[in-house]
Protein backbone atom coordinates (compact mmCIF):
# COMPACT_ATOMS: atom_id res chain seq x y z
CA UNK A 1 0.00 0.00 0.00
CA UNK A 2 1.57 3.25 -0.76
CA UNK A 3 0.52 6.49 1.12
CA UNK A 4 1.54 9.99 0.47
CA UNK A 5 4.23 11.47 2.03
CA UNK A 6 3.75 15.00 3.25
CA UNK A 7 6.90 16.94 4.40
CA UNK A 8 7.99 20.25 4.08
CA UNK A 9 10.92 20.86 1.19
CA UNK A 10 12.53 24.79 1.37
CA UNK A 11 9.64 26.18 3.46
CA UNK A 12 6.46 25.04 1.28
CA UNK A 13 4.20 21.69 1.86
CA UNK A 14 5.65 19.24 -0.33
CA UNK A 15 4.04 15.32 -1.37
CA UNK A 16 5.08 12.36 -2.62
CA UNK A 17 3.00 9.83 -3.74
CA UNK A 18 5.09 7.01 -4.39
CA UNK A 19 6.69 3.88 -2.81
CA UNK A 20 7.50 5.17 0.79
CA UNK A 21 11.07 3.85 0.09
CA UNK A 22 12.15 5.77 -2.78
CA UNK A 23 15.47 7.44 -1.82
CA UNK A 24 14.90 11.62 -0.85
CA UNK A 25 17.38 12.06 -3.55
CA UNK A 26 15.43 10.92 -6.42
CA UNK A 27 11.75 12.46 -5.12
CA UNK A 28 13.86 15.99 -4.82
CA UNK A 29 15.33 15.17 -8.43
CA UNK A 30 12.94 13.24 -10.66
CA UNK A 31 9.26 14.10 -9.12
CA UNK A 32 9.70 17.57 -7.64
CA UNK A 33 12.27 18.88 -10.58
CA UNK A 34 15.01 20.38 -7.25
CA UNK A 35 18.39 19.03 -9.50
CA UNK A 36 20.75 21.03 -7.60
CA UNK A 37 21.37 18.38 -5.21
CA UNK A 38 22.95 15.67 -7.09
CA UNK A 39 23.56 12.00 -6.92
CA UNK A 40 27.25 10.80 -6.69
CA UNK A 41 27.64 7.50 -4.82
CA UNK A 42 24.23 6.17 -3.62
CA UNK A 43 26.01 4.93 -0.95
CA UNK A 44 26.23 7.98 1.70
CA UNK A 45 30.18 8.19 1.05
CA UNK A 46 30.61 11.59 -1.09
CA UNK A 47 28.17 13.42 0.17
CA UNK A 48 26.75 15.03 -2.85
CA UNK A 49 23.54 14.46 -2.32
CA UNK A 50 24.20 16.36 1.39
CA UNK A 51 20.50 18.14 2.46
CA UNK A 52 19.44 19.78 5.66
CA UNK A 53 16.64 17.45 7.43
CA UNK A 54 15.41 19.44 10.66
CA UNK A 55 18.05 21.82 10.15
CA UNK A 56 20.88 18.64 10.32
CA UNK A 57 23.22 17.40 7.18
CA UNK A 58 21.59 14.16 5.50
CA UNK A 59 22.57 12.28 2.67
CA UNK A 60 19.62 12.06 0.66
CA UNK A 61 20.56 9.46 -1.17
CA UNK A 62 19.91 6.90 1.25
CA UNK A 63 16.91 8.22 2.86
CA UNK A 64 13.75 6.77 1.89
CA UNK A 65 11.16 9.44 1.58
CA UNK A 66 8.96 7.72 4.19
CA UNK A 67 10.99 8.65 7.02
CA UNK A 68 10.62 12.58 6.60
CA UNK A 69 6.72 12.39 6.50
CA UNK A 70 6.08 16.07 8.49
CA UNK A 71 9.56 16.99 8.65
CA UNK A 72 11.24 20.07 6.95
CA UNK A 73 13.92 19.41 4.53
CA UNK A 74 16.02 22.13 2.79
CA UNK A 75 18.06 21.57 -0.67
CA UNK A 76 20.75 24.42 -2.35
CA UNK A 77 18.23 25.60 -3.78
CA UNK A 78 16.11 26.61 -0.55
CA UNK A 79 19.45 27.19 1.45
CA UNK A 80 19.03 31.13 2.62
CA UNK A 81 19.78 33.00 5.81
CA UNK A 82 23.14 34.58 7.07
CA UNK A 83 25.25 31.99 7.21
CA UNK A 84 24.01 30.56 3.90
CA UNK A 85 24.54 33.75 2.37
CA UNK A 86 27.95 33.98 3.69
CA UNK A 87 29.06 30.35 2.64
CA UNK A 88 27.77 31.24 -1.28
CA UNK A 89 29.34 34.37 -1.39
CA UNK A 90 32.80 33.06 -0.09
CA UNK A 91 32.29 30.19 -2.67
CA UNK A 92 31.68 32.69 -5.14
CA UNK A 93 34.77 35.19 -4.01
CA UNK A 94 37.51 32.61 -3.98
CA UNK A 95 36.21 30.47 -6.99
CA UNK A 96 36.24 27.38 -5.23
CA UNK A 97 34.08 25.40 -7.80
CA UNK A 98 36.23 23.51 -10.46
CA UNK A 99 33.65 20.89 -11.88
CA UNK A 100 31.29 22.08 -9.59
CA UNK A 101 29.06 18.07 -9.63
CA UNK A 102 30.05 17.89 -5.62
CA UNK A 103 29.70 21.66 -4.69
CA UNK A 104 25.87 21.70 -3.53
CA UNK A 105 27.00 19.09 -0.83
CA UNK A 106 30.22 20.65 0.27
CA UNK A 107 27.74 23.63 0.27
CA UNK A 108 25.15 22.68 2.50
CA UNK A 109 27.72 20.67 4.56
CA UNK A 110 29.21 24.12 5.42
CA UNK A 111 26.15 25.63 5.92
CA UNK A 112 25.47 23.17 8.40
CA UNK A 113 28.76 23.32 10.13
CA UNK A 114 28.24 26.76 10.28
CA UNK A 115 25.18 26.63 12.10
CA UNK A 116 26.59 24.16 14.57
CA UNK A 117 30.21 25.81 15.41
CA UNK A 118 30.26 29.24 13.47
CA UNK A 119 33.92 29.87 14.71
CA UNK A 120 35.53 26.51 13.52
CA UNK A 121 39.01 25.57 13.42
CA UNK A 122 40.92 23.78 10.72
CA UNK A 123 40.22 20.15 12.94
CA UNK A 124 36.36 21.26 13.12
CA UNK A 125 35.84 21.88 9.51
CA UNK A 126 38.54 18.81 8.34
CA UNK A 127 36.35 16.70 10.44
CA UNK A 128 32.86 18.24 9.26
CA UNK A 129 33.61 18.02 5.48
CA UNK A 130 35.55 14.71 5.59
CA UNK A 131 32.24 13.06 4.11
CA UNK A 132 32.39 15.37 1.48
CA UNK A 133 34.45 13.97 -1.62
CA UNK A 134 35.81 16.51 -4.10
CA UNK A 135 37.09 14.71 -7.18
CA UNK A 136 38.78 18.04 -8.47
CA UNK A 137 40.17 18.38 -4.80
CA UNK A 138 39.37 21.85 -4.18
CA UNK A 139 40.00 21.41 -0.46
CA UNK A 140 42.66 24.64 0.20
CA UNK A 141 39.88 26.69 -1.40
CA UNK A 142 36.44 24.90 0.29
CA UNK A 143 38.25 25.41 3.83
CA UNK A 144 39.43 28.79 3.23
CA UNK A 145 35.95 29.47 1.90
CA UNK A 146 34.64 27.90 5.50
CA UNK A 147 36.97 30.22 7.38
CA UNK A 148 36.10 33.55 5.52
CA UNK A 149 32.31 32.77 6.00
CA UNK A 150 33.21 32.67 9.49
CA UNK A 151 35.16 35.69 9.39
CA UNK A 152 38.33 33.62 10.54
CA UNK A 153 41.29 34.72 9.30
CA UNK A 154 43.25 32.19 7.34
CA UNK A 155 46.30 31.30 4.83
CA UNK A 156 44.71 31.36 1.18
CA UNK A 157 46.31 28.67 -0.94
Amino acid sequence: MILATNFQLNGKPATFDGDPETPLLWVLRDHLGLTGTKYGCGVAQCGACTVHLEGKNRRSCVTPVGTIAGKSVTTIEGASGKVAEAVKAAWVQIDVPQCGFCQSGQVMSAIGLLTAKPKPSDSDIDNAMAGNICRCATYVRIRQAIKDAAGVKGVRA
